[in-house]
């Protein structure tokens, strides 16, 4: 994906460069164009969690229920780990630099051991590791075309497995690059490929205490 132009004549030729986000959620401080990391780190301190796009820092959508799924799952990927230690998670507060001027922050994410043959993991705020399996559980101000520029960096940088939960409704896209996106239903369940051998947790059982909710995001 190409880098995005940081001379944009307008907000909206901005806004389309970013993937239509809503424009509440890019900051103007720094000016966009002219973040860093540094300010990234700064905003992220303030507990206004945001991404690093080209040098303009844009707030993560972020929910309650979106926040109660990455918990949930969260929760199920750290209860498989305890059977099979096979690497660490990162949950929603996670910096991962997946291209030079390009900060993604994945709602969960798992690395393998074999990346940290130590078995330790990384103490930069910001991790160069690129995960194995990176999660995003979209809100309703999410875009569809948003979505698709990280789920393209992502499998750029090298993940290898990528989920996309949609609350709304009750769906799941699971994408690796080499194949087809799966699309998956209410009654079908994900699974950790090769990355998480034998994991599956069923969107039933992941939905099953949320409330159906009303509005869906913006495509």
């Amino acid at each position: 994906m190409p880098t995005l132009n940081t001379h944009h004549e307008t907000i909206a030729e901005l806004l389309q460069a970013l993937g239509g986000v809503p424009a509440d959620r890019v900051r103007l401080d720094p000016p966009p164009g002219t973040a860093t990391k540094r300010d990234l780190l700064r905003v992220h301190e303030r507990q206004r969690p945001c991404e690093l796009i080209d040098g303009t820092l844009v707030e993560k959508a972020m929910g309650s229920p979106e926040s109660y799924i990455a918990t949930e799952i969260l929760f199920a990927l750290r209860t498989y780990l305890v059977k099979h230690d096979i690497g660490f998670l990162y949950g929603a507060d996670s910096l991962i630099q997946v291209r030079p001027r390009r900060v993604r922050g994945p709602d969960v994410c798992f690395t393998s051991w074999l990346k940290r043959p130590d078995r330790t993991v990384p103490a930069n705020p910001i991790s160069d590791l690129v995960p194995d399996l990176a999660v995003e559980v979209l809100s309703p101000r999410n875009t569809r075309r948003e979505m698709d520029r990280k789920r393209e960096d992502y499998l750029t940088a090298g993940v290898r497995l990528i989920w996309i939960i949609d609350p709304a409704t009750r769906t799941a896209e699971m994408h690796d690059g080499l194949n087809e996106p799966e699309h998956i239903d209410e009654t079908g369940s994900l699974d950790g490929r090769d990355v998480l051998p034998e994991f599956t947790l069923a969107l039933n059982t992941l939905f099953a205490r949320l409330e159906r909710p009303t509005t869906r995001r913006k495509r």
